[in-house]
């Protein structure tokens, strides 16, 4: 038995079986995946990776098994090792890249089944009777034990809010983990959190709704991440890369591809490199576009185009960032309060009232370069029938 030293939860404990994995190329890759994609271009301190998030999971797996007496040793070995490889699978840049993998390959990131049957994984888990198919099953929340992964509140939740906290200096990821594990546990085969349990889920969400637009929405995040994504875009429509080749190369071997282009993905690796980024042109939420606007997210590259012609420029000049409907899974987490099961947000009026106040984080973005930036927020105010607000004719009136 080993132990590797973590900033967030000390001492994490790896017997032979994880440390073999460890070593494999798979999981070393991810040494080499940053954990918050872009973000280290607001919070510079962001530059931990999928690697130390994976151990951490593990840890708190193990913790939750082990409080859990109904969970054989065989299932705690299988579902410590789902957690160490629950992120195998993802790209470079890890959600950056997520969106474009599966337009084109149709795979997700825990679609790991290949990638756990071929190398030194395969030899490994074969080698102490594993199955990849159910290592896949659990982290894809496909089983009971699986729901301790992946599921409304899971350890991938508890280990990403507090890192990601921690790494930003964004201290919103205030979550009081080791109390909700211990208030966890399997009921009708269910994962569920007792009555004591509760107040720790509710700060689990209050964390998440304000790291949402603080950290994993931030605007200059999104406006680089979408920058980087249609330069991806770009090289695989160009066939300068295969789109399956993504799962397997890491962050700097990707960005070092897009650097050596000489067209529009050069351009946009320059932008990023030197921190040149496309500027808001429109930046709004529902009240002021409706929901409707959701349906442009299946033609936002028809939409660049209408913009761009309307104001006489090349239609790469405009990005724009729809981001999808807004909803906070762990509300449906089940809670059991004086012998009855409940949902969260039946238990609790905090997380209850969250809802529509996650609503109201979601914006949508057109970006652009500087100098175009003003011709642009008019014709997209235009295409998509901005309302004004009452809040904002109040700042009108105030400031006229």
């Amino acid at each position: 038995m080993k132990v590797i030293r973590d900033p967030i939860h000390g001492y994490i404990e790896l017997d032979t079986l994880t440390l073999s994995l460890i070593d494999s190329p798979q999981i070393q890759r991810l040494r080499r995946i940053s954990q918050l994609g872009l973000s280290n271009l607001v919070y510079p301190g962001a530059n931990h990776t999928r690697f130390e998030h994976s151990l951490g999971v593990m840890h708190l797996a193990s913790m939750l098994t082990e409080k859990i007496d109904s969970v054989t040793d065989e299932e705690k070995e299988e579902l410590r090792v789902s957690a160490l490889l629950h992120d195998v699978g993802h790209g470079p840049f890890s959600h950056v890249t997520e969106g474009i993998t599966k337009y084109y390959t149709r795979q997700q990131h825990e679609d790991v089944r290949e990638i756990l049957k071929k190398g030194e994984l395969g030899d490994i888990l074969k080698e102490h009777g594993l199955n990849p198919a159910t290592i896949e099953d659990h982290i894809q929340g496909k089983t009971d034990l699986g729901k301790i992964l992946n599921s409304e509140i899971d350890v991938d939740r508890m280990d990403y809010l507090v890192r990601d906290s921690h790494y930003t200096g964004v201290a919103f990821g205030l979550v009081d983990h080791v109390r909700l594990i211990n208030e966890m546990k399997f009921y009708e085969n269910k994962l569920v959190v007792t009555a004591g349990g509760v107040k720790a889920a509710e700060s689990l969400l209050v964390s998440r709704f304000l790291m949402h637009p603080s950290v994993y929405y931030h605007h200059v995040s999104r406006i680089a991440e979408t920058m980087f994504t249609r330069a991806v875009g770009d090289m695989i429509q160009k066939k300068s890369l295969n789109a399956f080749d993504l799962r397997k190369i890491d962050d700097s071997r990707l960005f070092e591809m897009i650097r050596n282009d000489d067209g529009y993905a050069g351009e946009m690796a320059e932008r990023l490199d030197n921190r040149k980024l496309y500027k808001r042109a429109l930046y709004v939420g529902f009240d002021e576009v409706g929901e409707g606007v959701l349906k442009h997210r299946k033609n936002i590259e028809r939409v660049e185009a209408e913009i761009a012609e309307d104001v006489g420029i090349e239609p790469e000049s405009i990005l724009i960032d729809i981001p999808k409907d807004p909803e906070i899974a762990e509300m449906k987490a089940l809670v059991k309060v004086n012998g009855r099961m409940l949902r969260l947000d039946e238990a609790s009026h905090v997380v209850a009232t969250l809802e529509q106040a996650h609503r109201d984080n979601w914006k949508m973005g057109v970006y652009t370069p500087k100098e175009y930036r003003e011709e642009v927020s008019k014709a997209a105010r235009k295409f998509f029938d901005v309302k004004r607000t009452t809040k904002q004719f109040r700042l009108s009136e105030i400031e006229g």
